[in-house]
């Protein structure tokens, strides 16, 4: 996930009220339910301590919630009276998050907004096709292309006389399948997506996929439904969550690969706590991984004003020279520190092998730029 968007929260200092909500059922009390979530959000911030102005402003945001336009929820994060960031999720929360603290609590986002693969989807058939661009928050038109009309039909004779016939529309099938595919491709490099789902009868799906470029065969999906079919959408979704659920693990390889030591006899990852904070300390974390359910993401820091102090003793802190500090959580100490340096972060949950299920270790680990 690139963090990039998140350079406003760390531009001033908290406290920081952090929320995460899904959005509710469209229904006639819709409203109604959304202004009673938006009261009990402002009031438990209340509770834990937040300013006034600040719970007033969490709860305007919240009631402008709308489903048509966040379909699984918003992350609401302000300080002083005012929301200064609210990105939409691609995930419903299992329950409300709602924090106040002296660090914007970001970790929860690389879960409900971290991945979101674009997709493009191909309706293909004899004569053309239609392309729609698709990503979590919804879909869009991404144009068409239409081949040769005539002929696309074989007689189903089988008399000599029509082999000639049967023949062109062999031809006309071919040049259509070339048609769509260079028209893919050249969607797929400006929209930037990174599945491509082709919908249609099964040959004329073939046929566009072997005339696709190979640069782009491993993005390539071939929907299992038609365009009419109420499954459809579960077969763009069950590519979508392929599509990241693959990319962790590639990542999650990459960094066992590198816990081994290298030529030079160091490691070119590091899990834990303080190897971490040290590594931040440094600006040597390359990528950020984040095992969302890891017991040292919860555990305590300190930091100063800086991203890139932070220990895990507050005595640490007054010895490299900073007067002042705050306690914080690990993942957010972190993830103030990635974004700082340009680092990304990656939410791990591998599903197979227990040994890949513990790391990292702890919940936190990184990729370092250099040993």
């Amino acid at each position: 996930m690139d963090l990039a968007f998140l350079h406003p929260l760390y531009e001033h200092q908290g406290p920081w009220a952090s929320v995460y909500v899904g959005t509710p059922p469209r229904t006639e009390d819709a409203p109604h339910e959304r202004h009673l979530a938006a009261v009990a959000v402002a009031r438990e911030l209340s509770r834990q301590g937040a300013d006034e102005d600040t719970c007033v402003a969490v709860r305007e945001a919240l009631e402008e919630l709308r489903p048509s336009a966040e379909p699984h929820g918003r992350a609401v994060f302000a300080r002083a009276g005012e929301v200064v960031l609210e990105p939409p999720l691609t995930r419903s929360p299992e329950a409300d998050v709602v924090r106040w603290g002296t660090l914007p609590h970001t970790a929860p986002l690389l879960e409900l907004a971290g991945e979101d693969p674009v997709c493009v989807v191909a309706y293909v058939d004899r004569k053309g096709a239609d392309f729609e661009l698709r990503g979590a928050l919804g879909r869009e038109d991404a144009g068409s292309v239409t081949g040769k009309q005539w002929p696309v039909h074989r007689t189903g004779t089988a008399d000599w006389s029509e082999r000639h016939f049967q023949l062109r529309v062999e031809n006309t099938w071919e040049h259509n399948a070339a048609e769509i595919a260079d028209a893919l491709a050249v969607c797929q490099e400006e929209t930037g997506a990174d599945l491509l789902i082709l919908v249609g009868d099964e040959r004329e799906k073939r046929s566009v996929h072997d005339r696709l470029p190979k640069r782009l065969h491993d993005l390539v999906v071939e929907a299992e439904h038609g365009a009419g079919s109420r499954l459809l959408d579960e077969d763009v979704e069950r590519a979508r969550t392929g599509q990241v659920r693959q990319r962790a693990e590639r990542e999650l390889e990459r960094f066992l690969a590198a816990r081994a030591p290298g030529e030079d006899g160091r490691p070119g990852a590091v899990e834990g706590v303080p190897a971490l904070v040290e590594a931040a300390r440094e600006h040597r974390i390359h990528e950020l991984l984040v095992r969302p359910d890891g017991p040292d993401a919860h555990r305590t820091v300190w930091i100063g004003e800086d991203p890139d102090q932070l220990a895990v003793r507050r005595t640490e802190l007054k010895i490299l020279g900073e007067q002042n500090s705050w306690s914080a959580r690990a993942d957010d100490a972190l993830i103030r520190s990635a974004v700082a340096t340009g680092a990304p972060a990656l939410s791990v949950t591998p599903a197979d092998g227990a040994s890949a299920g513990e790391a990292p270790v702890g919940g936190l680990g990184a990729l370092l730029r250099w040993a």
